[in-house]
């Protein structure tokens, strides 16, 4: 499976180009270590660390370290969790979570938001990528475990529990694809 997923990215992020300057915007030029949880093959870390970002991938699948360690020289690559850790209070710049918490069970969202809430500085961002529904918190197949869609503003209401603020959003649906895309810009308090 994850061979599968490497294939598609074949080396780079073949991002869309609102996606791409989403994240250069919000990422980039921070003052402190951004970190890209659930990096998978490192495409986004590579992306960010070409314009000058101290960053580090975190992914739970070590093919998908693997390939990232040998095809993006330059980020830092580590085996781990965005569940686990084990970070000090507000020592990290900024967080990308591309399309990773998709995969949570969502009982287990607000306590990754919280957890990214707190390793964030006082002037920290998040970017994180999801899949807007319609109707309601919705399961459904992925290519590589099961994901979950959220109402965009229910997303952005557990963005705010866990105590950020929303300073963007971008919405978009691509006319090959069913699904909705989704992706917000979040702040900490301090920052907003």
């Amino acid at each position: 499976m994850s061979e599968q997923y490497i294939a598609l990215f074949k080396g780079d992020s073949q991002a869309d180009v609102d996606d791409a300057a989403l994240v250069r915007d919000h990422l980039v030029g921070l003052d402190g270590r951004v970190l890209d949880l659930g990096c998978g093959p490192g495409h986004w870390s590579a992306y960010l660390h070409s314009f000058g970002a101290d960053v580090t991938g975190v992914d739970l699948v070590p093919e998908f370290i693997d390939h990232a360690q040998t095809n993006f020289p330059g980020p830092e690559f580590r085996l781990g969790s965005m569940t686990d850790l084990n970070l000090p209070d507000h020592s990290v710049a900024g967080i990308l979570s591309w399309y990773s918490t998709i995969h949570l069970p969502p009982p287990e969202l607000d306590g990754v938001l919280t957890e990214f809430r707190r390793m964030l500085a006082p002037s920290g961002k998040l970017v994180i990528g999801f899949f807007d529904s319609a109707d309601g918190v919705a399961a459904f197949d992925h290519k590589v475990h099961t994901a979950y869609r959220w109402p965009v503003d229910t997303f952005s209401a557990r963005l705010a529990k866990a105590g950020f603020t929303e300073v963007q959003r971008l919405r978009k649906q691509f006319p090959d694809r069913p699904d909705r895309m989704c992706a917000a810009i979040a702040a900490t308090a301090a920052a907003s």
